[in-house]
């Protein structure tokens, strides 16, 4: 049997491209529950994700207890610290006010027998984070945001979450319903930094 293949009209167009303008690296959440079944679901649908060699390096980590969310908030907030004083002046006290937090895992794998990584290995990590990103926008569609965090210890993550030490984190990721939604970005509205115009992203030669 043949599959036909959808065909993708000027509204679904429309659509997508304000789903990409919408999303957001969210910072506040509400405390509702997600649904297990609708997490699963978008797990999934990240897991289509292209990847190096079908490789599929991904591994999501479901950090449920207490005691591990607590090792990685006071991961969080010791890196944080140290974070701030790189910073002076305006840029300090900018950044001291800015609620900086967000969460999910990945690993290294030998699946794809390392086709088309072997002169470019780091398309493993390339592919782990095409899953995330499908993650994110798949959440949006639900009315779901998620938060990145960056600013952690990576070993002190594998540690705490008592994951294998040769797992390599890609993205810790919050995911929860938003307390509220922008279409720009909050690093934007509070002058951190200002979009580049299409000029100084795309080259040609």
């Amino acid at each position: 049997m043949t599959l036909r293949k959808p065909q993708f009209d000027e509204s679904f167009r429309e659509q997508f491209e304000e789903l990409l303008r919408w999303r957001r690296d969210v910072r506040s959440f509400l405390s509702d529950p997600i649904d297990a079944q609708l997490l699963e679901h978008l797990i999934g649908l990240a897991s289509l994700a292209p990847s190096v060699g079908y490789s599929q390096p991904w591994r999501f980590v479901l950090v449920e207890s207490p005691e591990c969310r607590e090792s990685i908030r006071a991961n969080f907030e010791h890196c944080n610290r140290e974070a701030l004083n790189s910073y002076s002046g305006e840029k300090a006290q900018l950044y001291a006010s800015l609620k900086l937090a967000g969460l999910r895992d990945a690993e290294n794998t030998h699946r794809g027998s390392r086709l088309g990584r072997i002169t470019m290995p780091e398309t493993l990590e390339y592919s782990a984070v095409l899953a995330v990103y499908s993650l994110w926008l798949a959440a949006c569609t639900y009315g779901l945001g998620l938060g990145w965090v960056s600013i952690l210890d990576p070993v002190e993550v594998n540690r705490g979450l008592n994951v294998p030490v040769d797992w390599k984190l890609i993205a810790y990721l919050c995911m929860a319903y938003p307390k509220e939604d922008h279409s720009s970005p909050e690093l934007l509205r509070h002058g951190w930094e200002q979009t580049l115009p299409l000029r100084q992203v795309m080259v040609k030669r």
